[in-house]
């Protein structure tokens, strides 16, 4: 699996902890960025980019390669690992 994965996410989210414990047990490197603890410019610059991504801005939003999941959708989300 050489597609880069990027997870968008909310530290208090229970959806976001349970994408992170999926992807961490099927042993998948991932970037994440808890969007909450961001603050200023950086919080709006990441906004922006999900926006790119996911219009309504909702969380997890998780890119892999060009494929986007939004919300933990574990069939969905291995599809698109090829899992």
């Amino acid at each position: 699996m050489s597609e880069t994965v990027q997870l968008y996410s909310l530290s208090t989210c229970s959806h976001c902890k349970a994408t992170k414990t999926f992807l961490s047990e099927c042993e998948v490197k991932y970037e994440f960025t808890d969007v909450d603890l961001l603050t200023g410019k950086e919080r709006v610059a990441i906004l922006e980019d999900i926006k790119k991504f996911n219009p309504n801005c909702s969380f997890p939003t998780i890119v892999i390669g060009k494929t986007v999941v939004v919300g933990f959708k574990e069939k969905e989300i291995r599809e698109a690992l090829r899992l």
